[in-house]
């Protein structure tokens, strides 16, 4: 967490108000002492030492590997002070990176499933030495070493029940392949765990399901699916409900994966298409709407700009665009179409909010206004924050780009 500081020895010459320095672990307005240990060219690294005056905000941690392994950074903190954090860090990175000011971010919407709610996790192990494996488990904070995790905190208590097994299943496979000397030599793995509607499945090949607002969605259990299933339906409900506007009759999904979003807002149009690289999770999307009987959604295996050559015959004006992008966010030249095709309304779900709001700059510098900010904490006691941003057309509001919305100053929000 960056936490500025006045003066920073041996590093390159900045004035005190922006320096920042990063040290994990710190709650704002708290002091501290810390130990720098490595200058960048606007920023430093640092570790912790000592907490001098703590914040209200400080909770005891719940897992004992809690500043070791990497998968968690916030259990130091109150869930509300978390959620507070992700919401300002919105605010920080729109500012910062998409220059826009004068906007509203939403709380964070979550749930009370802070912990063990995670359906899925992928441990890693290294190479069995001796035949033997020691650690297996998640990345060590900081560092490229592993800590071993027998049990992990935000993963289901199910998840949980089977990692112990798991791990000493493979424990006893590396010393059988000793004992064997094969010439084939184990080597490293990451493993797979995720809990579905057909329970806990390892074999990232498997057909798994899962339900989402009244639909089922079948996909392979390796592939990408969000795995807080507290927190999702609230997600898809919302960007349902934000895609849905007045005489727009059709629905573009740019990043459609396994369908999610598109069929689950398919009731609300004439005609969705979705299109998504991935042929295997155009497949799945294709099944999942015969599965549901929803006939009006058209899938197409592609890259998200090859989306707008089969739409010809539908007009920007009556439609609604959902951009759920990997976390590097869209490519510009797919931005330049989007632009060029002029959706009424645009849904652009990200897992980045820097990537999304580099993004948010192109698309208000091309006439489109912010609606709405909402994030939502799909992953708690981590630094990791699902966001959502709603586009309008700006003749459609009135407004120049980057200017207060009518509902910004309601209570429950920050702004800048």
């Amino acid at each position: 967490m960056p936490l500025p500081t006045p003066s920073t020895p041996g590093g390159p010459r900045e004035s005190p108000e922006s320096w920042v320095v990063m040290v994990p672990g710190v709650i704002p307005g708290e002091r501290i002492r810390l130990r720098i240990y490595r200058n960048h060219k606007n920023y430093s690294e640092a570790d912790l030492m000592h907490v001098l005056e703590s914040s209200s905000e400080r909770v005891e941690p719940v897992c004992p590997l809690f500043g070791r392994c990497g998968g968690c950074q916030y259990q130091h903190m109150s869930v509300a002070a978390q959620r507070a954090w992700k919401r300002e860090h919105v605010l920080q990175v729109l500012a910062r990176t998409g220059n826009v000011t004068g906007i509203t971010v939403q709380e964070a919407i979550g749930t009370e499933h802070t912990l063990g709610y995670r359906s899925k996790i992928t441990p890693h192990h290294e190479k069995p030495r001796g035949g033997e494996i020691r650690e297996i488990g998640f990345l060590k904070l900081g560092s490229r070493a592993l800590v071993d995790v027998p049990e992990c905190a935000i993963a289901t208590p199910a998840i949980n029940a089977r990692l112990r097994g798991l791990r000493e299943e493979v424990r006893v496979t590396a010393r059988a392949a000793a004992v064997a000397e094969t010439p084939r030599k184990p080597k490293g793995a990451t493993l797979l765990l995720r809990e579905t509607r057909e329970g806990v499945v390892t074999d990232p090949r498997a057909e798994v399901s899962d339900q989402v607002g009244g639909l089922l969605f079948k996909y392979t259990a390796g592939s990408f699916f969000q795995n807080n299933p507290y927190v999702l339906p609230h997600m898809v409900e919302y960007v349902v409900r934000k895609a849905g506007a007045p005489n727009v009759r059709y629905l573009v999904d740019a990043y459609c994966g396994g369908g999610l979003f598109c069929l689950s807002a398919s009731k609300n149009f004439e005609a969705c298409y979705g299109v998504e690289i991935s042929e295997l999770a155009i497949l799945s999307a294709q099944r999942n709407a015969e599965l549901n009987k929803i006939g009006n959604c058209h899938f197409q295996a592609g890259d998200a700009t090859d989306i707008f050559a089969g739409i010809g015959h539908i007009s920007g004006a009556d439609t609604v665009t959902i951009l759920d992008p990997p976390r590097k966010g869209c490519d510009e030249g797919f931005l330049t179409q989007l632009c060029r095709f002029r959706p009424a309304r645009i849904v652009y779900v990200s897992c980045d909010p820097a990537t999304q709001a580099r993004d948010a700059r192109f698309l208000l510098e091309r006439g489109y206004d912010i609606e709405e900010v909402q994030p939502f904490d799909l992953f708690p006691q981590t630094r990791h924050i699902e966001n959502v941003i709603v586009f309008v057309e700006a003749h459609r509001t009135g407004a120049g780009a980057g200017s207060m919305p009518s509902w910004a100053g309601e209570g429950g929000t920050a702004s800048l």
